[in-house]
């Protein structure tokens, strides 16, 4: 072989080496890249684009916190590989199917029911698609489970939103030591905020403290229900209940004239109406929600095999300007909040 011709073919030998580094340099991750891989690379990668249909009950603070975490929590996960179909029923059952059977024409991958009306019109539109609920305080009476584990073993799991009622019943010796007749105001079309009221009654048979439960049909009734409720208590409690915290200046506005006190099951009908709640996150459990849902969509988890979950942090919470207002003694461990 010539020299020129060794010169040439070790040239290209040279550029074949150079070839080849730079090629396996392209097909690998530098420790960076590979630690900026988010949870959603697998639908990155595959380019799926998942379709979620969120049915939110009413507007109010609850709900509206609940389904902001169910979307930042999906949206942490997948990025831009996931849609939202936000619809809100006005508090009305009928539009929560009509939505939950619009979301099943359209195909949607995952029904996010927010409240217990939600999910019932989601259950009964599809038994296919997966369902992942928020905002429902007793998951077995909201489905009529009589045989319950914990989960539903059905297309459905979620997270509740039931507080320690127990907990609740006893910050009314604690915050009015004087009242002996409690209000139990709710909303009689909601099954949930009945059972809340069914297990808080047997707390206050062991306080010794006298109630009656005052219920509405809708809201056109919470004017004469309220006013009838604090010509006979010294106290009213309000579970979580979708209708009342939809409109809670109007019980407000009954309420603080009389100087009834308020005791709310949540933060957003105590900032609208009352005086002192013992309130989970709602904004918590509604992104739990939306890691359950991540779970399923990513990674094929049967819903039915899903512990139903519930809140973890709690606190007391309560509004200065009204308990001084009613001259009420607020212990320390309570947070202090704004009125809505």
């Amino acid at each position: 072989m010539s020299k020129k011709m060794k010169q040439i073919l070790s040239i290209a030998l040279a550029l074949v080496m150079m070839v080849c580094v730079f090629a396996g340099c392209s097909g690998s991750k530098t420790p960076a890249e590979e630690s900026s891989t988010g949870d959603g690379a697998a639908a990155s990668v595959s380019g799926k684009v998942y379709k979620v249909g969120i049915c939110q009950l009413v507007q109010h603070d609850a709900l509206d916190a609940a389904t902001n975490g169910f979307k930042a929590a999906l949206t942490k996960k997948l990025g831009d590989n996931v849609q939202f179909d936000v619809q809100n029923a006005a508090n009305d059952s009928a539009t929560c199917a009509t939505i939950a059977n619009q979301f099943v024409a359209d195909g949607v991958d995952l029904i996010m029911a927010n409240a217990t009306p939600a999910l019932q019109a989601a259950m009964a539109a599809t038994g296919d698609i997966p369902i992942v609920a928020t905002s429902v305080t007793d998951f077995a009476t909201a489905l009529q489970m009589d045989k319950w584990d914990g989960k539903t073993g059905i297309n459905v799991t979620g997270t509740s939103d039931l507080a320690p009622l127990t907990e609740q019943a006893a910050m009314i010796p604690e915050l009015l030591p004087e009242a002996k007749k409690v209000a139990i105001l709710y909303c009689s079309g909601e099954p949930n905020s009945k059972y809340q009221a069914t297990v808080i009654e047997a707390a206050f048979d062991k306080l010794d403290l006298e109630y009656q439960e005052f219920t509405v049909a809708d809201t056109n009734e919470i004017a004469s229900v309220v006013t009838n409720a604090c010509d006979w208590a010294d106290c009213i409690y309000i579970p979580t209940d979708n209708t009342i915290a939809s409109a809670t200046s109007a019980v407000n506005e009954i309420a603080a004239p009389k100087n009834v006190p308020v005791l709310a099951g949540e933060e957003g009908i105590c900032k609208g109406c009352g005086i002192a709640t013992l309130s989970i996150s709602y904004y918590s459990i509604g992104y739990a929600a939306g890691e359950m849902a991540y779970e399923i969509l990513v990674n094929g988890t049967n819903p039915g095999d899903m512990d139903i979950q519930f809140a973890t942090d709690l606190t007391k919470e309560y509004i200065a300007s009204r308990c001084e207002t009613l001259g009420v003694t607020v212990p320390e461990n309570y947070v202090a909040i704004e009125e809505g």
